[in-house]
């Protein structure tokens, strides 16, 4: 990773793995930390709904009032914020379904689904998908 220049980045209740698995994940993204070329996020006990549970708690917990809840505070908020909402999420193995993932950050994101299984997904799989998804024409929730 360090010489590919990859960054390591968890999101997800890590604070519940066994102590050895978050000492050598914490060790592994300081180690990279400096690395620049492609951010690589672990989804690590991860679920969209609990994502936005512990917003809601951090918004309790620093008290903020209910008139400075925007949808623009909750995506600052969300541990996923520094990345970005993504542009196309691949589901592979002919899930037509979500399953709890980045809920509030696909909002406007472009699915693309098949039946290819994730261990047989190819560099050519990728090129198509993102072929299709090139083709597409995004309003971002902008109507028609």
């Amino acid at each position: 990773m360090l010489q590919d220049g990859v960054r390591l980045h968890a999101i997800g209740d890590v604070e519940k793995l066994p102590g050895s698995v978050l000492a050598a994940l914490n060790e592994s993204k300081k180690a990279t930390q400096k690395c620049e070329k492609i951010n690589l996020v672990l989804a690590i006990n991860y679920g969209g709904r609990d994502a936005i549970r512990r917003v809601i708690a951090k918004m309790l917990e620093t008290q903020i009032q209910p008139q400075a809840v925007t949808e623009d505070l909750i995506g600052k908020m969300l541990e996923t914020a520094p990345f970005g909402d993504p542009d196309l999420l691949i589901r592979t193995s002919g899930e037509n379904r979500v399953s709890n993932f980045l809920l509030w950050e696909s909002a406007y994101t472009e699915f693309y689904t098949t039946d290819i299984p994730w261990p047989e997904f190819t560099r050519k799989d990728l090129e198509d998908a993102l072929s299709a998804y090139s083709a597409r024409s995004r309003r971002k929730g902008g109507g028609l």
